[in-house]
């Protein structure tokens, strides 16, 4: 690990400061992804800016919407009782990110600008059709996430919060890698209050992703069996030591399904 400068600014303006003036300046929420990476010399920033001090928590219920603060750690969405009830599917997706200690120091804000393929947030976030609330502007998520650890985010630019959209229906299922517990394939579904339904999938592809064929299915009628039939091209998807694309394809409309029964 190669030394580096670390600030912890208590406001958001000092934070965006700070990165302008960092030489290779890096942003850090929970640190679950940057602090492996340094300590494999994979990154060798000459700053870190720790987001920790802005103390950026909580959750709004609004008529319409929820808003939750960038630094609200999965723990606080996963044990939300209001949550529970404006959007049943966002907590119960967050209660099952990596073990207590993950959830306990890990962020919403961190994970939706990391943007690991694996992640769980991102396809909460596609399929709710969240807007992400930045230092600079507001983003709808389905331009946010641009590819694999990859977002819309400018440098100096900070995610301030997550906006998701009431809906009628949500649910999330997931088929975990036994050590790390990232999703081998999570597919989240939506209803919305219109009845339109949005499919979103992490951790099959190099990215988050809608599947078209599935929301027009759910649109119809929003039923498990209303997938039958539907299957997802493997052409694409990630084939590793753990599972070959055409598993990955196989498991999405398994998954798919298991979100549609688990919807609320």
């Amino acid at each position: 690990m190669e030394n580096f400068n670390y600030v912890r600014p208590a406001k958001v303006a000092d934070a965006v400061k700070a990165m302008k003036k960092a030489k290779d300046g890096k942003f850090m929420a929970g640190g679950h992804t940057l602090i492996p990476t340094l300590k494999q010399g994979l990154a060798s920033p000459t700053d870190i800016i720790d987001l920790g001090g802005l103390k950026n928590t909580g959750i709004k219920i609004g008529a319409k919407s929820v808003v939750i603060q960038a630094g609200t750690t999965h723990a606080e969405v996963a044990a939300s009782k209001e949550l529970k009830k404006a959007i049943p599917g966002l907590a119960a997706l967050a209660g099952g990110i990596g073990d207590p200690h993950v959830r306990h120091k890990g962020t919403i804000g961190g994970s939706v600008s990391n943007n690991d393929p694996a992640a769980d947030y991102p396809s909460a976030c596609l399929a709710l059709g969240a807007t992400i609330h930045t230092t600079d502007r507001k983003l709808a998520a389905d331009k946010f996430f641009t590819g694999m650890f990859s977002t819309a985010l400018k440098d100096t630019e900070i995610v301030t919060a997550v906006e998701f959209p009431l809906v009628k229906k949500s649910g999330y299922a997931k088929f975990p890698n036994p050590a790390s517990l990232y999703a081998m394939v999570g597919v989240f579904v939506a209803q919305g209050a219109d009845g339109s339904a949005r499919v979103a999938v992490t951790g099959a592809g190099p990215g988050v992703f809608r599947v078209a064929d599935m929301e027009a299915a759910l649109s119809r009628k929003f039923a498990g069996s209303s997938l039958d039939g539907i299957a997802v091209k493997s052409k694409g998807l990630n084939s590793d030591m753990h599972a070959s694309a055409e598993y990955r394809a196989h498991l999405i409309t398994v998954m798919a399904k298991r979100a549609v029964e688990a919807a609320k």
